[in-house]
């Protein structure tokens, strides 16, 4: 077995490669994707994310696999999905870059780019990604030392050009930071900070998949942190717009594990962005409005302490707010934070819950009420007293519904 590798002398690292070597031919087996080397010439390479998320242990159901051949990479791709029965994408006609997408398996395969395979590896976005593997030699090919930063949980990259050839690299960094809970070299911060800019050549749907990876993954509060303070989106908006949060201090495993991939997303995307923003980077209609809606609720207690809303205040935050009310909590007091979030946890409570507190049309058959404003003022009044614990039955709603029309209704 053949090690190309500057460290190939140190006796540790050979081991460790060859049980990286296992792990790929192991998993070649089990995902069931052998069949496809046949069709690949010789010099075939697998490159990029798949060996890092072998060494790294953490390889998903559904795989992606990056393969670089020496040269016909259209006509290699259209091969093999005819073959195999897979569908074909042609991703970059100039690049030679295709796509070939099973069931649980996406194979991205690309011409090489130079006659030179370590040039071809050294010229990718990262040190991480740079690792290759020969079908044909059965070996590693690993010319920045890649394997070492994953162990050692740096991202690096070997120049600004790596970067800049698809500035979309730069966001691309922060993705690895939430995702891997990598380190950034300090040469490459000083590449980000300098080039940031840059993103605004970038596809807006390239830049919306990323941060959806990025606001998603285990250490996002990490990388929005980093986010923010490089000020990666000044290009598009300035701070100054945005909610100032002191993310390092907050502490989010007062959420379960279930409400932290529901609601955090949201509460992350408002550091960064308002909701103009989003819609630039076309985020969805629902993430707008509630990156709206929060924002909105902010910027009152900016002005107003929360225990200072009235009533009428505080039924309108929370029936904006319901669905979302995780995101909020962490902009209160932290004596409040807990309390608000069990009481939300609780379904029975009305003042938590105030959707659909009353039915409507119960209300209009027995008061033989038309819909109109007066109608919409008087359910608007009784879900009020329904969520301060004022109305507890159906005959006491209807008594009180009786006395407020005839207080509110126009006099003939």
């Amino acid at each position: 077995m053949h090690i190309i590798n500057e460290d190939k002398h140190n006796k540790d690292l050979f081991i460790d490669h060859t049980r990286i070597i296992n792990k790929i031919e192991k998993s070649i087996k089990i995902d069931n994707w052998k069949f496809i080397l046949s069709l690949l010439p010789p010099g075939s390479i697998l490159v990029g994310g798949y060996i890092r998320d072998i060494i790294l242990e953490r390889l998903s159901n559904h795989i992606d696999i990056d393969i670089v051949v020496p040269e016909n990479s259209i006509t290699i791709g259209k091969k093999i999905s005819q073959n195999f029965n897979g569908r074909f994408i042609l991703l970059d006609k100039e690049r030679e870059v295709v796509r070939i997408i099973f069931k649980t398996i996406s194979i991205d395969i690309a011409s090489q780019i130079s006659k030179s395979l370590t040039y071809d590896l050294i010229s990718r976005d990262f040190s991480i990604n740079s690792i290759a593997y020969s079908f044909e030699k059965n070996s590693l090919i690993d010319p920045l030392n890649g394997i070492k930063d994953i162990e050692n949980g740096l991202l690096r990259t070997n120049s600004k050009e790596n970067l800049l050839d698809d500035p979309l690299r730069i966001l691309r960094c922060f993705r690895f930071v939430s995702e891997l809970d990598f380190t950034l070299e300090k040469k490459l911060v000083a590449f980000i900070k300098k080039y940031n800019h840059k993103l605004s050549l970038v596809a807006k749907e390239r830049i919306n998949y990323e941060l959806q990876r990025i606001i998603r993954g285990q250490k996002a509060k990490k990388s929005i942190c980093l986010i923010k303070e490089f000020q990666i989106f000044n290009f598009i908006q300035s701070e100054v717009n945005l909610i100032k949060t002191e993310l390092e201090k907050i502490d989010f495993d007062m959420l379960n594990q279930k409400e932290k991939k529901e609601f955090l997303p949201l509460f992350f995307l408002i550091q960064i962005f308002d909701e103009v923003s989003l819609k630039i980077f076309l985020f969805s209609k629902s993430e707008i409005l509630n990156a709206k809606l929060l924002r909105k609720w902010l910027l009152i207690l900016n002005k107003k302490n929360i225990v200072d809303l009235n009533e009428n205040e505080r039924f309108d935050l929370h029936q904006e707010l319901e669905a979302i009310l995780p995101c909020f909590i962490f902009y209160l007091p932290e004596k409040l934070q807990l309390e608000w979030l069990k009481r939300w946890r609780d379904k029975n409570d009305k003042l938590f819950h105030p959707t659909n507190l009353i039915k409507g049309s119960a209300i209009k058959n027995h008061l033989n009420i038309e819909e109109g404003p007066l109608f919409g003022k008087l359910i608007r009044y009784l879900s009020v007293e329904i969520a301060f614990d004022r109305l507890h039955n159906f005959d006491q709603t209807i008594y009180k519904a009786k006395q407020w029309i005839q207080q509110n209704a126009p006099k003939m």
